[in-house]
Parts: structure tokens; sequence; C-alpha cells
């Protein structure tokens, strides 16, 4: 039974071999056969085992430009093992096969590799990618691995979205989008700072994770730089354009610090505060702060009052000491707010002679005789010498009343005048006839004397009558303001003849000579030192000689001027003072964000003392405004640094600045070399530029150039454009026109427009040119000017017709109309200066005053004179727009005629006394009793003023 069993077992397992066998036969004469055979069975006849199982399946592989791939597969238990290519059997030459034996198991191990080439995948056109897959097989069956696709790699060299650069303020998000180019396979992107890569992981405050994007949460000072996106994969690497980043501070402001002591001891006046903008400061184009860096408030100090002594009190009974006493008390006023305490002794003693005091007892009678004597001996060296001190006075007394008779026509009343010119004295009116009362039919009320103190200092023979009170002072009541036309005013004064120019007998001191050589021999030698010591630049130049009557020194065609009061400079001396414009660059280099907005300008000699306050006027090119600007006067050291001398806002006595829209005056007590700077507050700050066109033939004789230039707003600067134009040849071809140029950093552009195509023609890239900022705003006086080139087609063309168009970019423009001909004999001809003021630079004496001097004495008489109305000097100051820092003018011996002198200062060119009139008016000073004065009732020996000075 066991024989046949073996026997019966033994041909089945036989025939399932010979089965194996004729499938593997079949098999391998398929893989023989050529590509196009037929597809070989998904499996064979299994034999007993296991089936094999893939310790290494294909990957999927890319093809990086033309080099083939190799894809592996390894099987164990496997008797064959071939690659099937997108659903076709690869040829059996085209595997690489391997074998070995697993010595753990004993089972064979089967690896095989096929190569796949570029051409392979290109050539292939499926649904799907190229793919390839192992089968493996064994004795009981067959074994797929994973499928692999093949894939041909590349990188696109333009990114589908660059990074674009930011500015972004500190602690604000950055997010910068990239998308890399399309690529197989897909790119992975980095990101470089300055070209050096970003690490994400080492910065919590940068995430690159996000879609390729780069994200800083809270942008800081360092994050700015230049950011690239780069993109790479097995093919290649690229990089995007660099994408800038800007993270910027905006300015703020720091803390107030604490507000400065009142500018004035006494009175009132301002307190001022500041800040800067340095919490933080502007980084990297931040925005500045914006408000005001300075604050100004009102304050009062109190004013320091002195003690004054009361009267004294009666004499004490005599005490047995044969004294008695009497005592006085600091309480009339007591001193207040730090003011001093009452100078001398606050009792007084003296002895009893009178017989009633008794010394030791006894009555003085009996006293001894040495005594006595002593007592006879004082009392009789006490009588010489009031006798002769009496005999002195006397003598004075007379000498001044025949001096005072003969020269001034008063009856001086009070023997106190006697004592000298400057001690308190009365006087009363004894001339009826005089014209210089205007109304010479009115009694004087001789019961009110006027009191005086002050030197007698009259050099006009008509103004040596000083008038009574209800005749004159209380309240002008004579003045009539008459209008002789237009432009001729006359305070009380009917018009008179020209001025002839011939001094009075009473106006010089005798024996003096105006002359240059009178200047002291000690006076002359500083002067030369003087000059010597000037600087050497390029300047404008005037001069003068001027004496105690004053007078008016101006630089033509400059805005700049000088005015000497009458008085300023003593009397019996002269000098030749000088007024000087610096060209070129000044000397004076602002600080910070200041610019200088006038001519550097020196008046001297600078030892010459004044008594009074002389006005200096300064052209400027700011557009007034407190809010924008503030403006400083500086004034230069002989050391050759600059100091501030004040602010326009600033309160102080030692001098005083008055801004009108197009001038500064200036009243000073010493000489020297001054400037206006401004520091623009905010960017509305404007400064006023002039724009001139100027033309001329060009040495070709087709060419022709204009010249545009913008310079400051002030004549002077006009008048360096139009001396170097005329060096040149040019000529004014329109008239000027203003531009408002803001200091908020946008630039200036001038353009030619509307050239005649066929006419003219201009040079390539000339067309518009553009200027900094910088360069216009900082011009520290210096002219800044274009030039255009234009061609003629033909020598024919003779007129010449376009647009200069001057604009700053979001700001104010200018559109100049040229229409002129480039022929000299045809060219219209442009006034450049319509002032006369060149033909007078210098006037001296009463000529260089609008308001006579009579006049002007008694409008200071009136209004320095404090009135229980309130008339006074400052009221005056209202009526004539001067409202601020009114305490200069309080510090003055004579309050209006300051304000007069400014007055003077501001109305040099149009001599307009209506506007001064019409303030008296408005007062209530003047009354319509002008018509009882006539020209018959005027001497001859007053002053005349011409209609050619403006009155």
């Amino acid at each position: 039974m066991g024989i046949r069993a073996a026997g019966g077992g033994g041909p089945a397992r036989l025939r399932r071999r010979l089965l194996l066998l004729l499938g593997l036969c079949s098999w391998a004469a398929a893989l023989r056969g050529n590509d196009n055979s037929e597809a070989l069975p998904e499996s064979i006849p299994s034999a007993p085992g296991t089936l094999p199982h893939f310790m290494q399946e294909p990957d999927d592989a890319y093809i990086i430009k033309s080099n083939p791939i190799a894809l592996r597969c390894k099987a164990m238990p496997a008797m064959q093992i071939f690659f099937k290519c997108n659903g076709e059997w690869v040829h059996q030459n085209e595997h690489v096969s391997e074998e070995s034996m697993d010595e753990s198991t004993g089972l064979k191990v089967r690896e095989v590799f096929i190569n796949v080439t570029r051409q392979q995948v290109e050539d292939f056109h499926g649904p799907e990618d190229y793919w390839c897959q192992c089968v493996a097989w064994s004795h009981l069956g067959t074994s797929k691995s994973r499928k692999a696709s093949v894939r041909i790699a590349y990188l696109r060299k333009n990114f589908e979205q660059d990074p674009q650069g930011k500015e972004v303020p500190i602690e604000g998000m950055i997010v910068l989008h990239c998308r890399p180019p399309e690529g197989v396979p897909a790119a992975e992107v980095e990101w470089l700072k300055n070209e050096e890569p970003i690490d994400s992981n080492q910065d919590e405050n940068i995430d690159t994770r996000a879609d390729h994007n780069l994200i800083i949460r809270q942008a800081r000072l360092s994050d700015s730089g230049n950011y690239t996106c780069m993109a790479a994969n097995i093919v290649a690497k690229r990089k995007s354009m660099s994408a800038t980043v800007v993270v910027y501070v905006n300015g703020g402001w720091s803390s107030w610090t604490e507000w400065s002591n009142c500018n004035v001891r006494c009175g009132r006046g301002w307190q001022k505060r500041s800040r800067t903008c340095t919490n933080p400061a502007p980084l990297n184009g931040g925005a500045f702060c914006e408000g005001m860096s300075v604050q100004k408030i009102t304050c009062t100090s109190l004013c320091p009052v002195d003690g004054s002594w009361e009267v004294w009190s009666e004499w004490s009974v005599c005490s047995p000491e044969c004294e008695h006493l009497r005592i006085r008390e600091c309480t009339a006023p007591p001193p207040r707010n730090g003011g001093k305490f009452c100078e001398g002794f606050s009792q007084e003693s003296e002895n009893c002679t009178e017989g009633l005091c008794i010394q030791d007892k006894k009555p003085l009678h009996e006293i001894k005789p040495q005594n006595i004597e002593n007592a006879s001996d004082i009392a009789l060296y006490s009588g010489l010498g009031a006798a002769v001190i009496a005999v002195a006075v006397l003598v004075v007394g007379i000498t001044l009343y025949r001096r005072s008779q003969s020269e001034y026509g008063v009856d001086v009343i009070d023997s106190s005048a006697l004592t000298g010119g400057f001690q308190t004295f009365n006087f009363k009116t004894v001339r009826q006839g005089n014209s210089l009362l205007l109304n010479s039919s009115m009694q004087p009320d001789l019961t009110v004397s006027r009191t005086y103190s002050g030197p007698i200092c009259l050099q006009d023979p008509m103004d040596k009558e000083l008038m009574t009170e209800s005749s004159l002072f209380n309240p002008l009541s004579d003045i009539k303001v008459k209008v002789q036309s237009s432009f001729m005013v006359s305070l009380g004064v009917t018009e008179r003849a020209e001025y002839h120019g011939k001094a009075h007998s009473g106006t010089f001191p005798h024996g003096n000579n105006r002359g240059f050589t009178t200047i002291h021999a000690r006076n002359k030698t500083t002067y030369i030192q003087n000059l010597s010591s000037l600087s050497t630049r390029s300047e404008l130049r005037t001069t003068g000689i001027f004496g105690h009557l004053g007078g008016r020194l101006v630089m033509p065609n400059t805005g700049v001027s000088l005015l000497i009061p009458h008085g300023a400079i003593p009397e019996e001396s002269s000098w030749e003072i000088y007024l000087t414009i610096s060209q070129g660059e000044s000397s004076l280099q602002p600080e910070g964000t200041e610019v200088l907005l006038g001519p550097e300008v020196t008046c001297g000699p600078p030892d010459v003392t004044v008594t009074t306050p002389f006005a200096l006027t300064i052209p400027h090119c700011a557009e007034v405004n407190s809010e924008h600007w503030n403006i400083h006067l500086k004034r230069r050291t002989q050391q050759g640094k600059w100091e501030e001398v004040m602010s326009m806002e600033e309160e102080t006595t030692s001098c005083y600045c008055l801004l009108d829209p197009y001038a500064c005056h200036i009243l000073l007590d010493s000489f020297g070399t001054y400037a206006l700077a401004g520091e623009p507050i905010s960017d509305c700050a404007v400064k006023q530029l002039k724009v001139a066109v100027f033309g001329c033939m060009s040495c070709n004789s087709l060419d022709y150039n204009l010249r545009v230039y913008c310079m400051d707003n002030t004549p002077c600067a006009f008048q360096e454009v139009v001396s170097g134009e005329r060096h040149q040849g040019g000529q004014l071809l329109e008239e000027p026109k203003l531009l408002h140029f803001k200091g908020n950093t946008f630039s200036l552009q001038i353009s030619v427009l509307d050239i005649p195509p066929f006419l003219w023609r201009i040079k390539p890239f000339t067309a518009c040119q553009e200027v900094p900022f910088s360069r216009v705003w900082c011009s520290n006086q210096q002219p800044l000017h274009c030039a255009f080139s234009l061609e003629r087609y033909t020598p024919a063309t003779t007129q010449l017709s376009c647009k200069i168009c001057v604009r700053q970019v979001k700001g104010h423009e200018q559109i100049l109309q040229i229409q002129t001909s480039i022929l000299e004999n045809e060219r219209e001809i442009i006034t450049l200066f319509a002032r006369e003021d060149s033909n007078f630079p210098a006037q001296t004496g009463p000529k260089a005053f609008k308001i006579p001097y009579s006049i002007r004495q008694r409008i200071c008489a009136t209004f320095d004179t404090p009135n229980a109305k309130g008339k006074d000097w400052q009221m005056l100051a209202q009526k004539n727009s001067i409202n601020r820092n009114l305490s200069y003018f309080a510090t003055q011996s004579s309050p209006s005629a300051v304000i007069l002198d400014l007055w003077e200062a501001r109305h040099q060119h149009d001599g307009d006394l209506d506007s001064l009139a019409c303030a008296l008016e408005e007062i209530g000073r003047t009354h319509s009793k002008i018509s009882n004065i006539t020209e018959t009732q005027i001497e001859e020996t007053d002053f005349s003023y011409s209609r050619q000075n403006g009155l």
C-alpha cells in the first residue's frame, strides 16, 4: 500500500513540473521575440513554495537634462524579474539581472535594473506620466511592484510673482509675497537678506513657511535691507528681483521743558517752553513731528517799588542833654517786590540853643564863654558861605536870563532854571504872533504853565516857542490835517516852496564846518582802522556825512536803508556813516533748519555813539506768519561769529524789530553787521521767490539763450542778477513774477512750452529741468538759474513766442508769457527799477524826513505826557500798528519820538502822512481849525518840504 501510494504521488508531481517548464519556455520565447509580440500571461503555473517578496521597488525618478535614469527592483524568492513600462514588457536585452542567495533562508534573491532615456519619455503620449513596474516570478506565482513614474525635470526662469519693496513703520508687519517659477519637481523657496540666507528657526519674529511668503511680525530697524526670493529644485536655482524694505521711524516730541522765567523784570512779558523732535528722532524718511516746537504765554512780573521817606515829624521837646529829635518813616511808599529801602537816616537830632535847655542844672547864660565863642564862629562861617553862594547864583542867573531873552524869546519865571539847562523850569509864552501857534489869535492862559525836565535843545528858530497848555498841549486843539493833493499832506502847515538847502542862522552851532575834515582826529583814526578790517568780499556800499540834524542813507535799488534821527549824533560832531551789503555767499551759516531770509547788512563805523536809536531797514523774502516761521535777528561779533540778538516774538528792551510783509525795520543802539534768519516751524512755511527771464543771442547767430532765474524776493537779490546779466548782454524779457515756495521738501520744475514748431527748436533733453528742494530752499541769497538753448531754422526768424512754466511739485505755479524780438533795435525795454532813491542815496537834515520838525516836536510834547483818558504815546503806537514789545518804548526818554522814527523808516518811499493824520484824528487830538492858518501866517524861516520828498 505504501509503495502504491508513493508511486501514485510521483506521477502527479511530475506532471506539475512538466507544465511549469512548458510555461517558462513559452514565456522565454516571447521575451526573445520583438517588441510587438503578444503580451505575456499575467501568471504562470505555480510550483510549491512562497510568492516573491519585493525587497526594493522602483522609485519615482526625474530625468535631468539628457541623462538617463536607472530603475531598480529586487525580490526574494524570485526565479525571474522583468519590467513593464506603460503596459508593455521591456525587452529582455534591456534588463540587467543579478542573482544571489540569502544566507539566512537559503532562498534565491534576484535584482534587476533598466535605463530609461529622455527620448523614451518624450515619445510617450498618454493620459498619465511615463511609468514602469516590476513583475517577479516564483514557484507559487507572481508579484507586482508599485508603479514608478518617470518625468523630465525642469525649472522656468521667470517668477510668477516677485516680491515688492515696502516702507513700513517700526513695529509694523511686513509681508513679502513670492510665487516661484513653474518647475518639475516643484521648486523649494528660500529667502535671502542682503544675499545672506534667512533662518526662521533662529528668529521667532520671522516666518517663511506660509505659502512661500516672508512674514516679519514686528518690524525692527535691523529689518531694513534688500530681500530676495530664491527658488531651487534638482535642475537649477532662480533668484527673484530684490525688494527693498525700509523700516522708518516717525518723529516724536520730547517732553516740554520747564517754563522759562518771565523775560522782563517789570510789567507784561512772556515765558516760553520748548520741546524737540527726538523721542524718537525721525529716521529713514519718517515724518517730522507735527505741532509747535515752542510755546509762549504771557506773564506779568511785579515791578519793584523803591521805598520813599514820609515827611519829618515835628521836633520833640528838648531833652536834659540839650537835644531834640524828629523822625520819619520809609512808608511813602514802603519798598515792595524787592525794591530798595530808603537811603538816609530815619531820625535826626539837634542841639537846643534858645535858652530853654539846661546843662548840669544851670541856665545857658551861665555856661562857660568858650562854648558861646565856638557857636558864634560857626554862625559866622555859615553866613559867609551863604553870601558867596548867593552872589554866584545871582551872576549865573543874570547871564542865563540875558541869553534866554536874546536867543529863545521866553521869560523864565522859575529861578531854578538858572542853575542849568537840565533842571526843572517853567516858562510862559511871550510871542503872540508866531506862526507856529496854530491859532495865534487866541490869548494864552498864563495861569497854567508847563513843567519840563531835560536839556534845552531847540535849534529851529521857529521852534523856540514853547506853548501853554490851553493853546497847544491840551489837546492839540489847533492841529488839523490838510491834504494838499493825493501825495501832499501837511500837519498844520500849508504847502510851502521847495527846500532851498540854506541853513538858518540858529540851526548849526556857530563856526562849525560841516565838511569831512571836522571829524575828530581820534574818530578819523578809528574810522580808517574799521575800513581796513572790513571783509574783502564783493559788496555794495554807500556813504554819507551826518551830524546832529540826522538824515537818511539809502542803498539804491536794494531795499536797505538807514535812518539817523535828529539829535542822535551829538552837536558839533559829524561822522561819515557807511552802509554795505555783502554779495556772494553770506558768512552766516544757518544752524539746523534755519535759512537766510535777507542780505547781510553792515552799518558803521562801529564806534559811533548815538543818543537815540537809529532805524535799519532790511528786506526779507518770508511770507510772514508766526505759526509757520520763527524769525531771528543775528549779529556778527568782532571775532566773526554770529550770535542771536532777538526773536521777532521776543519782548526785549535792547532793540526793537517790526516785521512788515517785505521788510524788517530794526531800532538799534549800536552799529555792526546784521542779518535775518528764519526757522520753519511747519511745512506751510513759505519763501517768496522772484522769477525772471533774460535772453540774449549766442555766438552762433542762429542760437538764442533763455536764462530763468529763481531768487529770493528781495530787491538786492534781483539787483545782483540784473548786474550779472548786463555783463552778459542779457535783456529782461518779461515782468518778474512772484512764486510762493513751500518748505514741504518738493522740488522745483522749470520748463519751456509752446515753442513754434516750424520756426524754433529746443535742444534735446533741455525742455524741462528739475531743481532739488534743498538747492532752492537753502539758497543762502545765491540766485538759482536754468539755461535753455533755442535754435532758429532760418535767420529770417526774428520773433520768439513761448511760455516759461515754473512750478513747485504739489505747490504754486507761475507762467511767464514770452513775446519778444531777438533783434536789439526792435526789442521792448522793460524798466528794472522805478524808484528814485538811486538819485539821492544820502539825505541829511530836515529834507530827509517826511514829518516837519516843528510838528514832530509838538506831537512828542503832547503824547509823551500821560493823560487821564489814556491818550498818550501807547495810543499813538497802537494807531500805527505797533502792538507788541511796548516796554522797549517805555525805556526811551521820548517814546513818541522813537515811534515817529519807526514811522519814518516804514514810509520812506510813500511818505504816507495820511495814515499818521488819520491816527491823530482817531485819537481825538485834532479839530477843524486848520482853516484859520494861511500861507501868510507862515514865517519865511520855517523849513520847506517839496512834493518830491513825498509831502
